[in-house]
């Protein structure tokens, strides 16, 4: 039995990485003309609410864009615990905020559409976890939707020192599924991708 509308989905966008190959903070590059997070969480917005950015308090991402409206910060991530950290501080966030499942990216996606959160959504049943894009021969967990509840068993996880989003999704319930159009999980790792995408 698949779910649908009916669910009242949070937005998640983790943005605490240390954006070691680009040299500075992705959350804050341009985009058309504005910081690529807020090209992100508008389009999240357009089926998401509550919308949620984890980031570290220290941040440059939190330093320079806290104020964007629409948007609430989480910035409670165990310090030293990765990607795997901010997930469980936006699923414990968007859980206080009634929502049992949370739309998750990262911030360096700009060409994501909201289609591509209705086929995730759409291939969500009760008994899944978790639903993750599988193309290109791997798993994308930072283009997923996850079920509140598993935040004990990912607590664990981070209590074993394991900070890699890809050890979660063996730990859990999970359902990989194609995307009609792969161009929507293009991220932006270094210099050169923004430049590419850009000519």
């Amino acid at each position: 039995m698949t779910e649908h509308r009916h669910l009242n989905l949070a937005g998640v966008v983790l943005a605490g990485g240390r954006s070691r190959r680009m040299g500075q903070d992705k959350a804050s590059l341009e985009w058309e003309g504005r910081p690529m997070l807020t090209v992100v969480t508008d389009v999240i917005a357009q089926r998401c609410d509550p919308v949620l950015v984890a980031a570290a308090p220290t941040s440059q991402a939190y330093a320079e864009l806290s104020d964007v409206a629409g948007v609430d910060w989480i910035t409670t991530e165990p310090t030293g615990a990765g990607p795997l950290g901010g997930l469980v501080a936006a699923l414990e966030a968007a859980e206080a905020a009634g929502s049992p499942v949370a739309f998750v990216c990262a911030t360096d996606m700009p060409l994501i559409q909201p289609e591509l959160i209705d086929e995730l959504l759409h291939a969500l049943t009760v008994s899944t976890d978790a639903v993750v894009v599988h193309e290109g021969g791997r798993d994308h967990p930072m283009a997923a939707i996850y079920r509140t509840r598993i935040v004990p068993q990912l607590a664990e996880l981070i209590a074993a020192g394991e900070q890699r989003m890809l050890a979660a999704l063996d730990a859990i319930v999970t359902h990989r599924v194609g995307v009609s159009d792969a161009t929507w999980l293009t991220n932006v790792d270094a210099p050169e991708d923004l430049h590419r995408l850009r000519v």
